[in-house]
Parts: C-alpha cells; sequence; structure tokens
C-alpha cells in the first residue's frame, strides 16, 4: 500500500509552479520543467514520511512552519549532497603547489598570519576538513597562523552531520595514510559500523554556520577572504542570480583572492571582474 501511495502522488502544473516559486524567491535555485519528475520523486518520499495527503497540502504547511525546519528539510530534499575528501583534486592541487605557497610567502613579508577561506555550499563537511587539511599541511613547521574556514550551507541537517564529522571508509579514501593518521581517528556510526571522526585539529579551524546565499552574509569585507570554494552550487541558479552572486565573491575576496567554481560550472555568459586563471579557478586582481 504504501509504495502504491507514493507511486500515486499527482505533482499538478500549479502545485510545481508554487513549489518552485517558493523555492526561487526564497533561495535562487531555479527548478526548471525538466525536474518536475525528479522533484515529484524526491518530495513524495517527505509527504508519505509526513502522511500528507498531496504536494498542495505539503506546501501549505511548509508555509505555515514559521520554523523554517520544513522549508530546510524541501531544499534538502530536491539538493544532491554527494561529495568527499578532495574532491575535483585538480583544485587542491592548485592550492598545494601554486596559491597557498605564493599566500604565505607574501603574507609573512607584510607580517599578516591571518588566513580566511570560504566553503559556500559546504554539504556535509568534507570539502571544509580538505581545505583544512591542506592549508594546516601548508603551514607546519613555520610558526603561528591564524587560520579559519567559514562552512556554510542552507541545510541545517546536512550541517549537523558535518560538525559531528565522522564518514565511512569510502568518503575518505582519498586522504593519504599520513593524513589519516594526523587528521583522522577511528571511530563508529550510529549502526556500530567502522567510520573516521576528523580531529580536534580541524574542528577548530572549521566554523559551521547556516547561510542562505541569497540573504545577507555575516562577512566583514575588510578584511577579505583569501579564497573561496562555490563549487556545485550555480547549477541550481539562473545567470541572473549566478551574476549577482559571483559579483558578491568578488566584493568579499582579498586582492589576489581565488574563485573555485564546480567542474559544471563555467562564467561564460556572467559579467564579472575575474581573471581566468584555469578552467573553473578564477583570481581578483
Amino acid at each position: 500500500m504504501e509504495i502504491s501511495a507514493v507511486q500515486n502522488f499527482v505533482l499538478t502544473e500549479k502545485d510545481f509552479r508554487n513549489i518552485s516559486k517558493l523555492v526561487y524567491e526564497h533561495c535562487g535555485i531555479n527548478l526548471h520543467v525538466g525536474k518536475k519528475e525528479l522533484i515529484r520523486a524526491r518530495l513524495a518520499k517527505r509527504l508519505r514520511h509526513g502522511n500528507f495527503k498531496s504536494f498542495s497540502d505539503y506546501l501549505k504547511h511548509v508555509l505555515e512552519d514559521k520554523t523554517g525546519k520544513e522549508f530546510s528539510i524541501l531544499i534538502d530534499s530536491i539538493s544532491t549532497n554527494l561529495t568527499s575528501f578532495f574532491r575535483e583534486g585538480q583544485h587542491f592541487e592548485f592550492l598545494r603547489s601554486r596559491f597557498i605557497p605564493s599566500l604565505l610567502e607574501q603574507k609573512a613579508k607584510s607580517r599578516n598570519f591571518r588566513i580566511r577561506a570560504w566553503s559556500a555550499g559546504c554539504s556535509s563537511g568534507e570539502e571544509p576538513y580538505s581545505i583544512a587539511i591542506t592549508l594546516l599541511d601548508a603551514v607546519q613547521g613555520q610558526g603561528r597562523w591564524d587560520i579559519k574556514i567559514l562552512a556554510t550551507d542552507i541545510s541545517t541537517s546536512i550541517l549537523e552531520t558535518a560538525q559531528r564529522g565522522v564518514y565511512d571508509k569510502q568518503r575518505i579514501e582519498p586522504v593519504s595514510p599520513m593524513q589519516r593518521q594526523k587528521y583522522l581517528m577511528t571511530s563508529h556510526t550510529a549502526d556500530k559500523q567502522k567510520a573516521f571522526e576528523v580531529s580536534k585539529s580541524l574542528k577548530d579551524v572549521v566554523i559551521f554556520k547556516y547561510l542562505n546565499l541569497m540573504e545577507d552574509w555575516p562577512i566583514n569585507p575588510s578584511g577579505g577572504i583569501d579564497f573561496i570554494f562555490c563549487r556545485n552550487v550555480m547549477i541550481y541558479f539562473d545567470k541572473r542570480t549566478q551574476e549577482n552572486l559571483v559579483n558578491r565573491y568578488w566584493n568579499v575576496l582579498a586582492p589576489k583572492g581565488i574563485l573555485f567554481t564546480g567542474h559544471s560550472e563555467s562564467l561564460t555568459g556572467i559579467e564579472h571582474k575575474f581573471k581566468y586563471i584555469q578552467p573553473t579557478i578564477y583570481m581578483k586582481l
């Protein structure tokens, strides 16, 4: 009976338009008509779990929930949170071999030992922890550096997972044996399966916060962020929203700061001031 109930949920054109409008107005995600069946399938699970009779019934509940929790669940349902440590490795190679050595040299000369990075759309935490590993490895033995990585997402449930910092063996596969020894501790999942928890040294430099990228950012632009990872986030936005977002990133980056985008994302067709460095890597000059 339950399987039949899920299959029989009908997402009408009106319901789809209303859901799309709500999502776009609140967080800029563009749900075009090609996403309709995906949305129906993913939200049907939520309808079944919450005993809702229809999509319009569910949407009414979302709008009436003043806490915003149900809206967060809706966004969580329709977005993809697939990631792993050191995903899209060319970005971390660029950090290790080119950007960070130059950044450290430049900052040391001016006696500015402050490094700030931002993982925008941090999902379950593997990305900001990978950034933390890369930075901590780079400054090891070079004195005291003030390192902080802001990690933000619109999903409160995925942020809770990120803050716990516990991952199965598959997720940590790209972490080298030496880095595992330094930054990971053996742990267990809720069902007693072997897992790995990130060390206190990583948790101390990563700050997780809820953030809707379409709203105000709790960031002081005067200090300047050294680099921003915004990967596989803009694919959900239309060109106008992408352009607005990219130019807001420009404003908070320090001179010569770097913006990393996802492998399927490009700034082509967007008006911006960034200098193209290589695919998916852009610099503020």
